[in-house]
């Protein structure tokens, strides 16, 4: 599956969508009394300086749905997406969002993007909420100027450097979503609350700046103490190792994080200068704890 320009084929599929109540029922746009003039021209203007329209399609290139940017403005622009109800639940939805997200931060140089969904439609806020898109809280009047019924509305956005496709874990060291506040144009909050996000108190909070790029820091494992690790700049290797193996992840946005909470030996890799690495620790600093030999983690592993 991938996404390409609309053409022409795809009209009949677009029209089958577009007359079904179950598909059109939470949108704010007409779609039942389009004609096939109306498709064809839209079609034909779909790439555009201020709306730009793709088609999703299987890999023998069947239309699937549509997915849009639009109102394309100010570094920014409003994400839009319907699928054939045959493309629903088969991963069609989440291709053309990773698509047009990858077109739009680095075809299209943007910095944000963002979206509504009737509250009513709780497929797609399922959907949305399923993969951890940040909501917004304020809203611009002229975007909301856009739309009536303002109060039944969510909204959504994604930044430019956010992951939106993050794995669970890590060497069995869960990966987190830090709760996170969007602002459109004036970008994101996050936050944690000791015993709520993660399971333990905060005793500790401390951070690794000014690390020149290619170097290596960490080199130790921990014997009881948990941590919350997080990167709010720049971008930073993790690897980590215990009972589950040894694996890497890049942490590079400010809403991810990895809960250690296990013997894990850690080595951190910048691969960015400057960049800074956050530790939310469950006890003060206790030298015994440490377990900075490679040799002795695994022994130590062994005996556990």
């Amino acid at each position: 599956m991938n996404i390409r320009k609309l053409e022409n084929k795809d009209l009949m599929y677009m029209h089958e969508w577009m007359q079904d109540d179950d598909i059109v029922k939470y949108m704010y746009t007409d779609f039942k009394s389009k004609t096939v003039d109306d498709l064809k021209l839209f079609i034909e203007n779909s790439i555009g300086i201020r709306n730009i329209h793709f088609a999703i399609v299987s890999d023998l290139d069947e239309y699937m749905g549509t997915v849009s940017l639009k109102n394309i403005e100010n570094n920014t622009a409003e994400l839009g997406i319907v699928v054939r109800k045959k493309a629903m639940r088969k991963g069609y939805a989440w291709c053309g969002i990773e698509r047009i997200i990858d077109y739009a931060f680095y075809n299209l140089n943007l910095e944000s993007i963002y979206w509504c969904v009737d509250k009513e439609n709780l497929r797609a806020v399922k959907f949305y909420n399923k993969h951890n898109f940040h909501r917004v809280v304020d809203i611009p009047k002229n975007i909301l100027d856009r739309y009536n019924n303002k109060e039944k509305l969510i909204w959504y956005s994604v930044l430019k450097g956010d992951n939106v496709n993050i794995r669970d874990s890590v060497a069995g060291c869960k990966v987190i979503h830090i709760n996170t506040i969007s602002t459109i144009e004036s970008g994101e909050l996050s936050f944690f609350e000791s015993n709520k996000d993660i399971d333990f108190d905060i005793k500790r909070i401390y951070y690794i700046s000014k690390v020149p790029e290619g170097v290596r820091r960490g080199f130790h494992a921990h014997k009881t103490l948990k941590q919350l690790l997080f990167c709010p700049y720049g971008k930073i290797q993790i690897l980590l190792e215990n009972e589950n193996g040894r694996e890497e992840i890049e942490l590079s946005d400010p809403s991810i994080g990895i809960i250690i909470d296990r013997p894990t030996w850690r080595e951190m890799l910048w691969l960015q200068k400057d960049s800074v690495l956050c530790v939310a620790a469950s006890d003060y600093f206790y030298e015994d704890d440490y377990i900075r030999n490679y040799k002795d983690f695994m022994d130590y592993k062994s005996k556990i």
